[in-house]
This record gives structure tokens, C-alpha cells and sequence, in this order.
């Protein structure tokens, strides 16, 4: 499972805390998602226009590649031992540093959702000429595959988290404090099995507590750290 704190290391403004996007500019309405099915065509436009801290946090997804954190979770996946990515970030790092096995519970920043049938498009696949634009396989209404406020989480993507969290004996818990649900109550469920947690976080959290192991250092400096020593475990 991991979070925010993944995605500082590589350049990109945490939303709350200091620096944070919602420190400096405040906190986005918690009604985001019925303000779009109210209004989607304004909520496309402000989208493909970002202004104030859309805008900014837009640069820095830009300009963001994966860390040494990111590559250490392929590698893992890579050696059988990462089963499974659960991620609350939304900026598209896992999957470019090559994560295949990887849930993202909050969505994806580059890809577009259709709230109707659920499928996911790239950008260049959908015609933005007419806004709102609509899901070529459904006529559907398309928004940001970002989970917005007061929206649910997509049900394939959660169902999946709930299954490969049912079969996990061990969580490494990375960059994130583990108090935003539904993806904070998988650690807890891990434990309540007498599962191993592993704790990534260069301070304490909620979390550290019924973890097994805590490892308080960045992601881009313990995660490489981690592979080295399975690797000699696994000789």
C-alpha cells in the first residue's frame, strides 16, 4: 500500500501538510463529485483549463519520474515476492516505472473514466470537441478517472483490493499514514489475520503500532535497501 509520500519523493506537492496544495490554497469542496454530474460540461472545462492549484499540481505531474522507491516495487514484483500494489496515488509513477500488478484505489490522473460502464481511455482516445465528452462504448457520460469527493470508489478496482488484501500474510505500508479509507482499513485487516506489517515512513504514524517492522526512512532510500536484502535472503 502506498501513498503521498511516494510521490513527494519525486517532485509532486502533498495535498495536506506543509507545502501541501490545500495548505496553501484551501480545501476543494467535499462535494466534488456532484458538483461535476451537475454541472460536467463547466467541470471539462476547468479540467482541460486548470487554473490556481490544478494548475500547479498539473506541472508537477508533468514534470515527475519515478524514484528509486517506485523502481524497488518492480523489482519486487518482478523477483514473486509484491503480489499486489494497492496505490492512493493518482499520478501515474507505479505504472511508468513498469508495475503491472497494481490497484489505483484513487484513480489514474492521465486516464479518463466512464461513470456508466467503467471502462478507461487515454486522453488522445477521446474527441474533446463536444463537452461533456461521452464514452465511445456506452454513450456514457466521461469524467477524470480521479475519484473525486463524494464519489464512489470504482467497484472493479475495489473489489480487487478487497480480494488480494484477503490473501496478503504481509503488507509493506509506504509513504502513507493510513487514514484515508477504504484504503486505511487494509493494513488494519492484514493484522486482524496475524499478518505482518511493514512500515516505509521516515515518521510515526496510526499505523506504527501493530507493525511488526517500521523502517523510518523515505521510500527512495529504505525500499532499494529492502530489495538488496531479499535479494541475499533469497541468495
Amino acid at each position: 500500500l502506498t501513498g503521498a509520500g511516494l510521490s513527494v519523493e519525486s517532485g509532486i506537492p502533498p495535498f495536506r501538510g506543509p507545502g501541501g496544495l490545500w495548505t496553501k490554497h484551501g480545501e476543494p469542496p467535499m462535494n466534488g463529485y456532484q458538483r461535476f454530474l451537475a454541472d460536467p460540461r463547466r467541470a471539462w472545462e476547468e479540467r482541460l483549463n486548470p487554473t490556481g492549484p490544478m494548475a500547479e499540481l498539473w506541472s508537477a505531474l508533468a514534470a515527475a519520474v519515478p524514484n528509486p522507491g517506485h523502481r524497488a516495487l518492480v523489482e519486487l514484483e518482478e523477483l514473486g515476492v509484491l503480489r499486489a500494489l494497492i496505490t492512493q496515488n493518482v499520478d501515474d509513477l507505479h505504472r511508468a516505472a513498469g508495475s503491472t500488478r497494481l490497484l489505483e484505489i484513487h484513480g489514474n490522473a492521465t486516464l479518463i473514466r466512464c461513470i456508466g460502464c467503467v471502462a478507461r481511455f487515454g486522453r488522445d482516445e477521446i474527441d474533446f470537441a463536444v463537452l461533456p465528452p461521452r464514452c465511445p462504448r456506452c454513450d456514457g457520460l466521461l469524467k477524470s478517472d480521479t475519484v473525486s469527493f463524494g464519489e464512489p470508489i470504482p467497484p472493479d478496482v475495489l473489489e480487487r483490493c478487497f480480494e488480494e488484501a484477503a490473501m496478503a500474510d504481509c503488507m509493506l505500508v509506504a509513504g502513507t499514514s493510513a487514514t484515508v479509507h477504504p484504503a486505511a482499513q487494509f493494513p488494519f485487516q492484514v493484522h486482524e489475520r496475524g499478518g505482518v506489517l511493514i512500515e516505509v515512513n521516515p515518521y510515526p504514524s496510526e499505523l506504527t503500532a501493530l507493525c511488526t517492522h517500521a523502517l523510518r526512512a523515505p521510500g527512495g532510500e529504505a525500499l532499494p535497501r529492502l530489495v538488496e536484502r531479499v535479494r541475499e535472503l533469497r541468495g
